[in-house]
């Protein structure tokens, strides 16, 4: 079974650019956008392997993934509000 990666990057290539900028010049977002990856690299292993963990395991790595993925959002558009 082939699961497809969420990387943000790929999820948002329209503002590829912003989140590059971010990353070399922000350290909060870039401990953000790390902790997000490492979040969606478990989810990703746990699903490909079709591991077996607790539903509500999954399930709060998940939420914390969305979490994490909305506040980057967020940081990314006031970004390119204030260039």
């Amino acid at each position: 079974m082939s699961l497809e990666k969420h990387t943000l990057v790929k999820d948002l290539p329209e503002h590829h650019h912003t989140i590059r900028h971010l990353k070399m010049n922000d350290a909060h977002f870039a401990k953000l956008f790390d902790s997000y990856h490492e979040l969606e690299n478990e989810v990703h292993k746990i699903e490909q392997d079709n591991a077996r963990v607790a539903d509500d395991y999954l399930e709060s790595l998940k939420k914390r993934r969305v979490h994490l993925k909305d506040e980057l959002v967020e940081m990314i558009h006031k970004t390119e509000k204030a260039l």
